[in-house]
């Protein structure tokens, strides 16, 4: 029964270092209390030369983000001052970059079953001033590269594949990013493997691939106490902040206090919100953040093969007709298990979940460029651009499927769903 109880009362989160087993804890901890032990180790080529293998690609380069690595390839690609085509319903972190890079985002709508580009409207908002498309594979759900490849062929665009959600998802048999002139990556802390900040840039192209390595060589390493931020993070978030939540919502709180002290980094600065990407947050990727991106690496098949049973249980035991299922995929992957609501206020449903200590709020919703609290007009957004982007954002609602994740706890949520969500 005690047992029950406590599992009952463990807190149920869609983000929140959602990856962290205990053998990274562990990891985290040996890094900052014992670092001599890592000077004469290379992890960062290491990391670069796994994702070569595995992608079956020519050239990876390693950055202290994801939105850095996009930076790295726009800047590279010496494109004129231009538009770059990209759907709605996406990060203001894959905005920021076309900003930084002198270029103008141009925002398309998306299909509203896949969650993907919608290629008709991709067409339609072409123009002479057109540059680039970046493809989004929305929660691991594969675009349709053969229609927009196709589309970039005809209007000789420059196709770059955004991954941060879709790293060991395939199409046609490939993996994603492998389609365009270059793809980036994310080991965001709530993305599909984790060292809470990191990413990778990858292409085929020699001649990119030799512009984008002499970027990466001109930027500087992040501080040693921005790196002992991020080692931090796994820690706390497990060992404090998360059962804290437990008692009242109070890890939220203290997790607050412990960005606001900055001790712990945020995700997404206020000034990305804005618009606002500095030069200087283009960092090379540490070394010993990289040893936590190798640690999730060498457990990809594992956190996928937990994506797909959790999707699956998902799947088979939702029974509410006001849910709209996701897409189903064989080749895909489940970074997010995605319900699409009919009519029913999102607000209600999450804050019902909290009294229940399941928090499903993880920033994708409400606005077509998230966080929620980004500005829109200063990312280049025009209301009623994005009509269906925009229902999507007010409808959605992630349930999570990350390696701590079990069928209880799924039971959990679906159980609460199907009662509750009416």
């Amino acid at each position: 029964m005690k047992n029950n109880f406590c599992q009952y009362n463990k807190p149920i989160f869609t983000s929140l270092s959602p990856n962290a087993q205990k053998d990274d804890i562990i990891l985290a901890l040996k890094l900052i209390f014992q670092p001599w032990k890592w000077k004469k180790v290379e992890p960062v080529l290491i990391l670069e030369e796994n994702f070569r293998e595995y992608l079956n690609i020519k050239y990876a380069f390693a950055f202290n983000s994801g939105r850095t690595a996009f930076l790295a390839i726009l800047k590279s690609l010496n494109i004129e001052k231009g538009e770059v085509l990209l759907q709605a319903f996406t990060c203001n972190a894959v905005v920021n970059p076309i900003l930084t890079a002198g270029l103008k985002p141009i925002f398309v709508d998306i299909d509203g079953k896949t969650l993907n580009i919608d290629a008709n409207d991709l067409e339609k908002k072409i123009s002479n001033k057109s540059r680039a498309v970046v493809i989004q594979h929305t929660f691991g759900l594969p675009a349709n590269m053969d229609r927009v490849m196709g589309i970039c062929q005809r209007h000789n665009l420059i196709l770059i594949e955004d991954c941060a959600h879709s790293l060991g998802a395939t199409y046609n048999e490939k993996k994603l990013g492998t389609f365009g002139t270059a793809a980036f990556f994310s080991f965001g802390r709530d993305k599909v493997i984790s060292s809470v900040f990191g990413g990778m840039a990858v292409t085929n192209d020699e001649e990119l691939a030799r512009k984008i390595g002499e970027y990466r060589d001109k930027l500087a390493e992040p501080s040693w106490f921005w790196t002992f931020q991020q080692l931090l993070h796994p820690i706390l978030n497990n060992f404090l902040v998360i059962p804290l939540y437990g008692f009242f919502e109070t890890g939220k709180w203290f997790l607050i206090f412990l960005q606001k002290i900055g001790l712990l980094s945020k995700a997404v600065k206020n000034e990305e919100k804005q618009g606002k990407m500095s030069d200087n947050s283009a960092k090379k990727m540490p070394n010993k953040l990289a040893l936590l991106a190798l640690n999730q690496f060498n457990k990809l098949e594992k956190i996928l093969k937990n994506q797909k049973e959790i999707a699956s249980f998902y799947q088979e035991n939702l029974k509410n007709p006001d849910f709209i299922l996701p897409n189903q995929d064989s080749k895909r992957i489940y970074m997010r298990y995605s319900l699409l609501l009919k009519d029913k206020d999102t607000d209600k449903i999450l804050k019902k979940a909290r009294k229940q200590k399941i928090f499903l709020d993880d920033g994708w919703r409400k606005t077509v460029i998230v966080p929620p609290d980004t500005n829109q007009e200063k990312m280049g957004y025009r209301a009623e651009d994005c009509p269906v982007a925009e229902k999507v954002a007010e409808n959605i609602l992630n349930l999570p499927t990350h390696i701590n994740i079990s069928k209880e706890e799924a039971k959990r949520i679906t159980d609460f769903l199907n009662k509750d969500g009416d």
